[in-house]
């Protein structure tokens, strides 16, 4: 008979990819935002603005690409940790569903 707990960690591991997928998908699309200011940075001439709560305030460009850059390694780096975190609870829950498909042949 398969262990309940078994199960159970089974269900946590489900969830718990499911939320880092979601939380993924957030940092993916700040990620594209961020991207798409760079570019329209790139064709902004000299004055630029950032819009700070219900402020928009005149910026030094060269300031404002350095802060988006900045952001940008920030949200690619935190992808790839929840790529690394993602693959390693896959791996975990693919263990223990063959582990409890072996245990229920039985």
């Amino acid at each position: 008979m398969t262990d309940q707990a078994d199960l159970q960690q089974m269900q946590f591991l489900d969830q718990t990819i499911q939320n880092l997928v979601l939380q993924k998908q957030t940092f993916e699309i700040q990620l594209s935002e961020t991207k798409s200011a760079l570019k329209e940075l790139e064709s902004a001439g000299d004055e630029v603005y950032k819009i700070i709560g219900k402020l928009m305030l005149k910026v030094n460009k060269l300031d404002i690409k350095k802060e988006l850059l900045e952001r940008q390694k920030k949200l690619e780096l935190r992808i790839k940790t929840f790529e690394a975190q993602e693959k390693s609870l896959s791996e975990q829950l693919e263990k223990l569903r063959t582990k409890v498909a072996n245990s229920s042949k039985k």
